[in-house]
């Protein structure tokens, strides 16, 4: 009465929000075949054939696996990873994973019982140093040195 507006005009136009403090779960036993785009952060104890693309933390459990690539702002690897993974900040290889494919993160912590076959490329620095890592987690020392010399 007093108000001369339609409804339509006072609504405003929500935009939808990350759920905050909640993590999309792909449960064990669950086998999805496509990518998967996430603003919040996702955890993968099923099998995924296809990529992740995550603007927060991705975690691979222990009995997860992933054929593709993984790209997020942080990541923890505990299971097998077929792929490129990037991550902008901190990439955790955790015991017992399995990696096969190249590195991109600016920083990486392997530990010892992780299994790694690929590239490591440091990035975020002022200048992106790379090394070969064999299946055992040591550099190859060729490129250590082609790296030294850069």
């Amino acid at each position: 009465m007093f108000n001369q507006k339609s409804k339509s005009e006072n609504q405003v136009e929500q935009k939808p929000t990350a759920p905050s403090g909640q993590a999309t779960i792909i449960a064990a036993g669950t086998t999805l075949k496509g990518d998967i785009n996430s603003s919040g952060d996702i955890r993968i104890d099923g099998n995924l054939e296809g990529n992740v693309h995550c603007s927060a933390k991705v975690v691979i459990g222990s009995n997860g696996s992933v054929t593709g690539d993984i790209s997020g702002a942080q990541a923890d690897i505990m299971g097998k990873v077929t792929g490129t993974i990037r991550v902008k900040e901190l990439l955790q290889l955790k015991g017992g994973c399995q990696v096969q494919g190249n590195l991109h993160a600016s920083k990486l912590q392997i530990e010892p019982s992780a299994n790694f076959n690929g590239q490591c490329h440091m990035t975020g620095g002022e200048k992106p140093a790379t090394a070969a890592v064999s299946s055992n987690g040591l550099a190859d020392k060729k490129m250590e040195k082609l790296a030294a010399q850069a």
